[in-house]
C-alpha cells in the first residue's frame, strides 16, 4: 500500500502569513475556539465511551446541561448540509477553510452508519473545505470509506486519539489507511506516550504527518499532564520529521495554560503538516 511521505514539517510563521491571519475573517457560521481548526460540523451528534480520554469529555457534560442523553447518536436536523453553503462562500474567494468533523460525535461511530455515506458524498462536493476527521474507532474505518477513496480524497485528514500507550495500536491502525495527511490527537495527554516506535518502523515510517498535543481542561476532576511528557513527544517528533502541534496545556478552562504566551518557551510549538501552506493558500 503506497504511503504519502512526509518533508520536513512547516512552521505556523513560515506558512502563509496572510492566510494565517485572515483565516476567521470570511462571513462563515459555526467558528471555534480550536486552535487547529477553523470550523466544526457535526452532521450527528452523541457518542458512547471507549477509553480513558472519554471519561470527562466536554460534549457529555454540555449535552446533559441541556437535558439530552449524550449517548444517543441522532442526525442533525439543521446542520447537515451546512459544508454545502460553505463551498458556496469560499470558491468565490479561491479560499480554503479546516474542518474538525464530528468534534460532538465520532464520524465511524456505528450508529452513524445510516448516514454517513451522504455525509461523504457532501465532503466530495466541497473541494474548497478540509476535513479533518478524527476518531477513536480506527477498526471500522477501512470497512467504512466511499468506493472512491482510493489513496484518499485530497480534502480528508484522517486522525485518531491516543491519550495514553493503553490505546497506542489505533496509531498503527490507522498507519494502515491511504490518507492524504494522517495525524493523532494526543489530547487528553493523561500519560506518557510513546510514538517512536511506530514512526520509527519501517512498515510505517512517516506514515504520520501531524501530531497534536494537549493536557485536560475542565473541572477538579482533570487529570494534569506533566510537561515532561509534552517534551517527550516534541523530541518524538523531532526525530521522525512529523509536525507537532502543542494546542495547550492543561488545567481549568480559560486558564493561562491555555496561552502560548504564558508557557516555557520550548512548548511554544504550532507547526503543520508539510504542504499545508501550499494547498490551502489560493
Amino acid at each position: 500500500m503506497a504511503r504519502l511521505t512526509t518533508a520536513p514539517s512547516v512552521p505556523a510563521a513560515a506558512w502563509g502569513a496572510e492566510w494565517h491571519e485572515n483565516r476567521h475573517e470570511e462571513p462563515m457560521s459555526d467558528r471555534t475556539a480550536i486552535e487547529w481548526t477553523d470550523k466544526t460540523w457535526n452532521p450527528w451528534h452523541g457518542c458512547t465511551k471507549v477509553s480513558a480520554g472519554c471519561d470527562h469529555c466536554y460534549m457529555f457534560r454540555e449535552k446533559r446541561m441541556y437535558g439530552q442523553d449524550p449517548e444517543v447518536v441522532a442526525r442533525s436536523k439543521t446542520k447537515f448540509r451546512d459544508p454545502l453553503k460553505w463551498e458556496a462562500e469560499l470558491a468565490p474567494l479561491g479560499q480554503r477553510k479546516l474542518v474538525f468533523t464530528c468534534s460532538w460525535s465520532d464520524w465511524f461511530h456505528k450508529d452513524a452508519d445510516p448516514w454517513r455515506d451522504e455525509a461523504w458524498a457532501i465532503i466530495n462536493q466541497t473541494p474548497h473545505l478540509t476535513y479533518q476527521i478524527l476518531t477513536k474507532r480506527p477498526g471500522r474505518i477501512a470497512r467504512h470509506l466511499p468506493a472512491d477513496w482510493g489513496e484518499g480524497y485530497q480534502n480528508v485528514w484522517l486522525g485518531v486519539s491516543c491519550e495514553s500507550d493503553d490505546v497506542r495500536h489505533r496509531v498503527t491502525q490507522l498507519a494502515d489507511i491511504p490518507a492524504r495527511v494522517r495525524f493523532v490527537s494526543a489530547e487528553p495527554l493523561i500519560a506518557p506516550l510513546m510514538l517512536a516506535g511506530i514512526f520509527g518502523d519501517l512498515q510505517y515510517h512517516r506514515a504520520i504527518h501531524w501530531l497534536i498535543i494537549g493536557g485536560e481542561s475542565g473541572g477538579p476532576e482533570r487529570r494534569e499532564m506533566k510537561l515532561n511528557w509534552a517534551r517527550d513527544l516534541i523530541n518524538q517528533c523531532r526525530d521522525f520529521d512529523v509536525a507537532p502541534f502543542v494546542k495547550q496545556l492543561g488545567g481549568p478552562i480559560n486558564a493561562k495554560r491555555g496561552d502560548p504566551a504564558e508557557w516555557p518557551e520550548d512548548l511554544r510549538v504550532r507547526e503543520w503538516p508539510a504542504g499545508y501552506e501550499v494547498s490551502h493558500v489560493a
